[in-house]
């Protein structure tokens, strides 16, 4: 149960900090955000606030920020239609009602010759019961909502969809997302530092294992190591190299333990490596230092060490050191999010950490569908001096997102045969 506990809250964060950018950017270049997303598929949970409806979906596989011309807007008036119409103070139309309009007897009915709701905010008809039969025009409130069904849903003015923004704002409405998950890797990796302490390079041991070598010859956490078989140390660099270069050899290690020097035989068990490569460990961590400064510039560290490792699996992938297997899908991060989560809460945080930046740089991959593919048609647009026609862009980015959810599907097949099968 703890581990669905963790998964949840693991694949919540990422999904949440990665919509939240492209949320908090497209609402500060003044973009109408109709609906934010967690998950794709049927509604579990939503909760309207404001201009945007809240949603937890069903399929744990990602999530969306659903922006106003980003895709068709739903509804158009045409002539010939009778809609109702209710006003403001200002004597603007407020509610646009398009059908069961029994339901407002204060409406005023209107069969429309001409309506326009994203640009010039009329519509022109003729009023119902009106003797004169003239064309009236209403204007629009910029907020005005249109009813069908007893559903209310906000117009979108033009200046607030997303195509009418500047390509720098667009760009960074779309990049926000990848970025916000870089950002939580770091703080993520920070406060694991503040918390548990950034690794020192002082020859002191840390926290011993229960089953090590080190426990068992009886070193002790706190030992300053002054020597190893004769070979002077002044750093914990020097003891893993040591360490790790004679596995199965006995070594002397001489110390100082409150005050005193000691000598205490220790011989390093042997652990193979994935190359085939054996090294000597003795279960032992490097000291721990609570430290601000340190614990940020851990962070920083640790958030560029990871990045640098994913583009070189990345690389592998591409040039076919690795095959579509290597690949895991949610199936895998939960199975391994189990492992992990039997180790602590550091390796969890540790964990999550890694899986934000590993979100950050698959979504900026030019693919199509993905933030990276969007990217690309802004940079085209950049250099021919206007946006690729939207229905052209719009096909290839379907068919994109269609080539995923195969891919999804085939991995997450994997997965399942590799874990349970």
């Amino acid at each position: 149960m703890s581990t669905v506990i963790a998964f949840i809250i693991i694949f919540g964060a990422l999904v949440f900090f990665h919509e939240l950018g492209h949320f908090v950017f497209a609402k500060r270049a003044g973009i109408l955000c109709r609906e934010f997303a967690i998950g794709f598929g049927p509604k579990v949970f939503s909760h309207k606030k404001g201009e945007t409806l809240y949603t937890i979906r069903l399929l744990p596989i990602g999530g969306y920020v659903r922006m106003a011309g980003e895709d068709p807007e739903m509804v158009e008036i045409k002539p010939g239609y009778r809609v109702g119409l209710l006003f403001n103070k200002n004597d603007e139309v407020s509610k646009i009602i398009l059908n069961n309009k029994e339901k407002f007897p204060e409406a005023r009915v209107v069969e429309v010759e001409h309506a326009d709701i994203e640009h010039d905010l009329v519509i022109k008809g003729y009023v119902e019961g009106d003797e004169e039969e003239k064309i009236q025009t209403f204007q629009i409130s910029s907020s005005a909502l249109i009813v069908e069904d007893g559903i209310e849903t906000l117009i979108a003015p033009y200046n607030r969809q997303f195509a009418s923004k500047t390509l720098g704002q667009r760009a960074m409405a779309i990049f926000a997302g990848p970025m916000m998950n870089f950002i939580l890797a770091f703080v993520v990796f920070v406060l694991i530092g503040l918390m548990q302490g950034v690794p020192t390079n002082d020859p002191e041991l840390g926290k011993l294992t229960a089953d090590g070598a080190a426990k068992e010859a009886g070193l002790q956490e706190g030992d300053i190591i002054q020597s190893v078989s004769g070979a002077e140390i002044t750093s914990w660099t020097d003891v893993v190299e040591i360490i790790r270069n004679n596995p199965n050899k006995e070594l002397e290690f001489s110390l100082e333990r409150d005050g005193k020097e000691m000598t205490i035989p220790v011989t390093p068990k042997s652990q193979e490596l994935e190359e085939g490569q054996k090294i000597g460990v003795i279960g032992v961590y490097s000291p721990m230092e609570q430290n601000p400064l340190k614990a940020i510039v851990s962070g920083a560290t640790e958030t560029y060490q990871w990045t640098k490792e994913i583009f070189v699996m990345l690389g592998k992938l591409v040039t076919g050191q690795f095959s579509i297997d290597a690949l895991s899908g949610p199936v895998g991060i939960y199975v391994s999010t189990d492992t992990v989560a039997k180790s602590g809460i550091f390796y969890l945080m540790k964990w999550a950490g890694i899986l934000s930046i590993n979100l950050g740089i698959m979504n900026l991959l030019p693919i199509p569908a993905l933030d990276g593919g969007r990217l690309m048609f802004f940079a085209v647009e950049a250099v021919r001096g206007k946006p690729i026609d939207r229905h052209k862009e719009g096909l290839v980015h379907f068919i994109g997102f269609a080539l995923l959810m195969l891919l999804m599907l085939v991995v997450t097949w994997n997965d399942i045969q590799r874990f349970f099968l």
